[in-house]
């Protein structure tokens, strides 16, 4: 069940910016005694818009429960060079399919320090927001119970990846998050400075994703 009715123990959230995160963030807030928001800075092109969208949606949902943001980095440049993701050169449009999203390994970047951080900090759990329509090969149950294995291996401990939305489509968690700062929330691959370019993959599964959820997209899109 999620979220739990009385969870005793605190509760990481791997906090990306997006819909998705942001929703789980939110209802996980309010349950959890402490709720950590953790960012992981990567240094790809969208990562100053993200960054400042989800600054305000903390701000915005606020609660005794909610910690502040905890930043950890990993650099990607050096690992990704000319890719589209660091110099926004032929990036997906709308009209491409979900797999042209793709970062090599993106899960193993974002899941280690974060792992590795609850397991230093006395965090027995770490959550993450994976939907059903994910098709990416470490996006998997196996991939994430068997990395969370292997990560606490290497320190002699235990977490647990939590994934609450991994049985819903976007529809249902944009209906799921009604009466939220979803204005707040991040989706695209190439921002015109701060605001979404509404033209790229991501603008166009978030604009088919409010469609689709018979919810007003509070979205403001620079073309």
């Amino acid at each position: 069940m999620w979220p739990p009715a009385a969870p005793a123990t605190p509760l990481a959230v791997l906090a990306s910016g997006g819909l998705d995160s942001a929703v789980l963030l939110a209802e996980a807030a309010q349950r959890y005694p402490a709720v950590h928001p953790v960012y992981v800075r990567t240094g790809l092109l969208w990562e100053a818009a993200e960054r400042a969208h989800l600054d305000r949606f903390l701000e915005a949902v606020a609660t005794p429960a909610l910690r502040p943001l905890v930043v950890l980095d990993q650099p990607t440049a050096d690992l990704y060079g000319r890719h589209w993701s660091v110099t926004g050169e032929g990036g997906p449009t709308a009209a491409d399919p979900d797999e042209a999203d793709y970062l090599p390994g993106r899960n193993v970047l974002l899941l280690s320090k974060p792992l590795l951080w609850c397991l230093l900090n006395g965090v027995p759990e770490l959550a993450t927001a994976p939907l059903a329509a994910n098709p990416f090969p470490d996006a998997t149950p196996a991939f994430y119970d068997t990395f969370a294995g292997l990560v606490g291996k290497a320190v002699g401990g235990v977490v647990r990846v939590l994934r609450p939305f991994a049985h819903l489509k976007k529809p249902e968690v944009i209906r799921r998050g009604r009466g939220l700062p979803l204005e707040h929330t991040f989706s695209c691959n190439r921002p015109v400075g701060l605001r979404m370019c509404g033209r790229c993959s991501k603008c166009g599964e978030r604009q088919r994703g409010f469609r689709d959820a018979g919810v007003p997209d509070p979205t403001d899109y620079a073309g």
